[in-house]
């Protein structure tokens, strides 16, 4: 508990629940960071390595993502420490084991994150009538199968071509993370005309300087094969694409994969930050003073909450990406206009976004 008490501040975190069920072999962390504008919203992720701290981390950006977007939400998050990859047999009794634990927690509305997904959510909503991102059969919004997140990276790299000098019709993108985030990132940018040159997965990375054929790519990964299968492809370790020749890179994996032992060797000019907390506080600063746009998380990947509050609140499914590119066309050309104009740095201009947002809702809440 000591990290979270040490990263505690005016905005929370409000709650945090430590969850262990021996007999479903279920440990969890639910970290509720601040419902002043509403009830929290949240993924749920599921890897081995979780911590508390990054749970806490992630709820605060969340907590941020949801009022720079207008959202009527606050901020949570949860993580489960388990491997993913199970037997779906026991990954379900393991969720649904994880939603009854849950159930108090009326002010957490879980979502898919990294480890789970639109089935995952269908098993907790079963088992309290509270979840988003849910298959279209039961009446949800896909957030994943529909590329809700990809989406928002691709507007937001957008809004950034005056900002940072780099025009996407022709510029060379590396992709850290092709998963659900990931490829749908690239396949919007390449309708804008850049180049996917550079992907990876967790098990290793892919070079193809020409551009890789999307379909093929995608075609390799739903066959359960590793990027690095693509045929002609040069392969390098899992961190090689962080470093890669590139104009844009977009890092769509895990927390702090950028840091101060790979920001000096990035090539890339301008970064969409398409997963949460990808880059450490120092490197960003670093990346600022040589020059690279860093576009913040809670900005460019907002399009998957966004999707998850329309969902929410029985919007439709034609509804969502006209939302999306709305949302985050706006909030990044105010926050880069701001970097612009101030010479402050992008998480700065950001935080201050959302956080006068948060102070506002708080100031009209007794319980704040």
């Amino acid at each position: 508990m000591t990290e979270v008490f040490e990263m505690a501040d005016e905005f929370g975190p409000e709650k945090v629940v430590h969850i262990s069920d021996v007999a479903a072999g279920l440990r969890a962390i639910v970290v509720i960071d601040n419902t002043a504008i509403g009830p929290s919203i949240g993924g749920v992720r599921m890897a081995p390595d979780v911590t508390l701290e990054e749970c806490a981390r992630l709820a605060r950006a969340m907590s941020r993502k949801n009022a720079a977007a207008g959202l009527p939400h606050g901020g949570g998050k949860s993580v489960i420490f388990a491997d993913p990859a199970m037997p779906l047999a026991d990954k379900e009794r393991l969720i649904r084991a994880y939603a009854r634990a849950i159930a108090q927690l009326s002010d957490y509305i879980p979502g898919p994150d990294m480890g789970t997904n639109e089935v995952c959510m269908a098993w907790v909503h079963d088992e309290i009538g509270r979840a988003v991102g849910l298959p279209r059969v039961i009446g949800g919004i896909p957030l994943d199968e529909i590329g809700a997140t990809g989406l928002g990276v691709a507007v937001a790299a957008d809004v950034a071509q005056p900002f940072s000098g780099v025009t996407l019709d022709g510029a060379q993108v590396a992709i850290q993370g092709y998963g659900a985030v990931g490829r749908h990132a690239a396949r919007h940018l390449a309708q804008k005309g850049a180049r996917i040159a550079a992907v990876a997965d967790s098990r290793g990375t892919a070079i193809c300087k020409d551009g890789f054929d999307l379909p093929r790519l995608d075609a390799l990964k739903a066959d359960g094969k590793s990027v690095t299968a693509y045929p002609g492809a040069m392969v390098a370790e899992c961190h090689a694409v962080i470093t890669a020749e590139c104009d844009i890179l977009v890092p769509a994996a895990r927390p702090d994969i950028i840091d101060q032992t790979n920001a000096a060797e990035i090539k890339a000019r301008l970064i969409v930050e398409g997963a949460n907390i990808p880059a450490t506080t120092a490197a960003e600063q670093d990346l600022h003073a040589r020059g690279v746009l860093v576009i913040p998380d809670f900005i460019a990947n907002a399009g998957g909450v966004i999707c998850a509050a329309v969902e929410y609140h029985d919007g439709l499914e034609s509804q969502v990406m006209a939302t999306i590119t709305e949302k985050i066309h706006r909030n990044t050309q105010e926050v880069l206009g701001q970097v612009r104009d101030k010479g402050i740095l992008p998480r700065d201009a950001a935080n201050a976004l959302a956080e006068a947002r948060l102070r506002q809702a708080m100031d009209l809440r007794r319980t704040f």
